[in-house]
């Protein structure tokens, strides 16, 4: 059976909360983060290595390829164990809303994510061009198709299939946390990342390694990352915050577990000092019962006379 609605906002205020003591160790964070951003490229490239070919083809079952590989990333994420910044815009927002963590526990981790991922995805794509996986042939073509879409969208186009997008990878998140077995997580995480990728919505970290994938191979520059995340940024944040973390929150509070960390009732007060009920007096010492007294001494009765002496016999004399 899958967890409550009420459970799982407990669990994701929990794990906010974990969170928010994690970042007080930057360093390791930032590794936890460098590893999302390294699983999520390896999901680009595992889709540019398999549907690069469809393209080149003209298949009309690209979109579909890409929607059923990609998964990978976020299965990796999840189960491995990483920090990845869209993820942390709903978990941290249950947990600041729950009054557990503040806003600026928030803005920290959402912060430390971004530049972790950043440095992962940056660095899984200096590893790639060196191995020269993308570097040409149907990759290649496919990756220079995929950037060339996304810098001809609009600043608002970019937001709303950002917001979209996260409320997408979210929802799996949401999903993962309220099963049980392993199977039917998996499940979970692969249903939404498949629609949202077969959409062509926004993820700002797999643009992050698809861009910085085109820079290393001279197909985009620093730029075109810096104005696509500009939009798909805010727009991911909205997506997990509000869509799915404000939604779930607001539709229970009152009902959810979570709830007792907002509105705490208040605790019984102890009696005080003044109020403690008066113990049972004792009884005073004037008060305590006379013992029955012992006659006096002068009331001692007289002893009983003892019989007089009769007086002695006279002896007769003889004549």
């Amino acid at each position: 059976m899958p967890l409550t609605i009420p459970d799982t906002i407990a669990a994701s205020v929990d794990l906010a909360v974990k969170k928010a003591r994690l970042v007080r160790s930057p360093a390791r964070y930032l590794v936890s983060a460098m590893l999302a951003g390294v699983y999520i490229g390896i999901g680009e490239v595992l889709m540019l290595s398999v549907a690069g070919p469809l393209e080149a083809g003209h298949s009309g079952a690209v979109k579909l390829v890409e929607g059923m590989v990609f998964p990978v990333a976020l299965t990796l994420v999840m189960f491995a164990g990483a920090d990845l910044f869209t993820s942390q815009c709903m978990t941290m927002t249950f947990g600041t809303l729950s009054r557990r963590t503040t806003w600026l526990d928030t803005a920290r981790i959402w912060g430390m994510s971004l530049v972790g991922n950043l440095t992962g995805t940056v660095f899984f794509a200096l590893i790639i061009g060196a191995a020269g996986t993308v570097k040409s042939g149907p990759s290649a073509a496919l990756l220079g198709s995929l950037l060339a879409a996304k810098e001809v969208e609009t600043g608002g186009q970019l937001f709303a299939r950002a917001m979209l997008c996260n409320m997408l990878v979210c929802l799996a998140v949401w999903m993962f946390t309220r099963t049980t077995s392993d199977g039917a997580k998996a499940f979970m995480v692969w249903i939404p990342v498949f629609a949202f990728v077969s959409s062509g919505f926004e993820h700002s970290i797999a643009n992050m390694s698809l861009f910085s994938l085109g820079i290393v191979n001279g197909q985009a520059s620093v730029g075109d990352l810096a104005h696509n995340l500009a939009f798909t940024v805010p727009g991911n944040i909205v997506g997990g915050a509000v869509l799915v973390a404000g939604a779930y929150w607001f539709s229970n509070r009152g009902t959810s577990k979570s709830v007792k960390a907002v509105d705490v009732p208040e605790q019984p007060s102890l009696p005080a000092v003044d109020t403690v009920p008066e113990q049972p007096s004792l009884p005073a010492v004037d008060t305590v019962p006379e013992q029955p007294s012992l006659p006096a001494v002068d009331t001692v009765p007289d002893e009983l006379p003892l019989p007089a002496a009769d007086p002695a016999p006279r002896t007769l004399t003889a004549v």
